[in-house]
Order: structure tokens, then sequence, then C-alpha cells
């Protein structure tokens, strides 16, 4: 055999195991991927609800009709169900889902921005969720007061004097309650504040 011949035949070894190793390479690769994909490695993870998130509460198929005398504090019956949501950010349908006030008890009084005055106001607060928002709201009372009273001392009375200025405050209160409760519970759910009582003097 040649020279030439023998490095032909080493050059031709060399390429059949290189070819060799490769393809072992690529099964292997490929039994790991279908191994991965055969225990759902590549599946998106499917996270298990949490069934302390608040729900969206169904609004009752028929309208309420007037109560009878000694009814009064009967709530309308709810249609069967509740939506679940990924956060509190989602826009929600008023027609679809039920809405709960939720009263305050004690006022909230602070002095003005410009030192000059004082305002004092009474809020309810307004959510599409089932109760355990409103549970939220009572054990974060008092965050929930301290972030309100901010808010408040912030306040412009020239501002405060027009409507605009009033619904303006009325989107910084619910920002601010809603800041409280994701901080302290993951989830806001607050969708207004409406005022019971307003002084500015």
């Amino acid at each position: 055999m040649s020279k030439g011949e023998k490095d032909q035949t080493k050059k031709g070894s060399k390429k059949k195991w290189l070819l060799i190793g490769v393809g072992g390479l690529l099964l292997a690769a490929g039994s790991a991927g279908a191994a991965i994909y055969a225990t759902g490695g590549f599946a998106p993870k499917h996270t298990a609800e949490d069934p302390n998130r608040p729900k969206l509460v169904l609004r009752s198929e028929e309208p309420a009709e007037a109560p009878a005398d000694g009814e009064g504090d009967k709530e309308a019956p709810l249609k069967e169900g509740t939506a679940s949501v990924p956060n509190d950010r989602i826009k929600v349908d008023p027609g679809k889902y039920e809405i709960t006030y939720f009263p305050v008890e004690q006022p909230f009084t602070a002095n003005l921005a410009d030192g000059s005055g004082f305002i004092q106001i009474g809020i309810s607060l307004a959510t599409y969720y089932d109760g355990k928002v409103i549970s939220n709201i009572k054990r974060q009372d008092v965050p929930i007061r301290s972030a309100v009273l901010m808010v408040l001392s912030e306040q412009d009375p020239a501002v405060l004097s027009t409507a605009q200025g009033k619904q303006m405050l009325q989107r910084e209160l619910t920002q601010a309650i809603n800041a409280v409760l994701r901080q302290k519970e993951g989830f806001g759910g607050i969708d207004n504040v409406y005022f019971n009582s307003l002084v500015i003097q």
C-alpha cells in the first residue's frame, strides 16, 4: 500500500469516527429532549388557582324586587358562581358583576397642602369582588387610613372647589387604597371611592 493510500485510509477512518461521534451526540440529545418533553418540561407550567384570591361576583339574573316590610336587610339573591381573574387590574363589566359598597366607619380629617384650611371626608369603597376584599380592607385598616390621610394632606383647596378636583381626589384615593392592598395582600380590588360627606374649610 502506497503512502498516499495510507493517508486516504486514515482520513476516511477519521471521518468515519467523527460521523459516529456526531451521530451519538445527536442521538443522546434527541433522547434527552424526548425525556424532557414526556415529563412536561417544555409544556407551560400550570399554576394552581389560589383559593384565597378574591373572585368577581356574578350579578343576579333577575332584578331585585322591592323588599317587603321587615325584609330590608336581605340581599338580592346572586347567581351561582364567581369568576376567577389573574389580577385586579382587568377591566370589569359593571353589567355582568355585582358591586358591593363598604362604608368606612370613621371620617378622615387632614390639613390641606397650603396650610390655610382642612378637609374632612367620610368615604365608602366599591368593589366587584367577593368578601375577601372586604376582609382585606378591615385587616389593613391602619395602613389604608394612613394612605388616605397622606393623599388628603397634598390637596389644593382651589382644585377641590371644582367638580373635576373632587373626581380627581376620588381617583387618587382609589389608587392609594389599591396600592396598600396590593402591597399587603397581593390584590387590590377597589373599583372606586365615594364620598359620604365632604367638608372643606
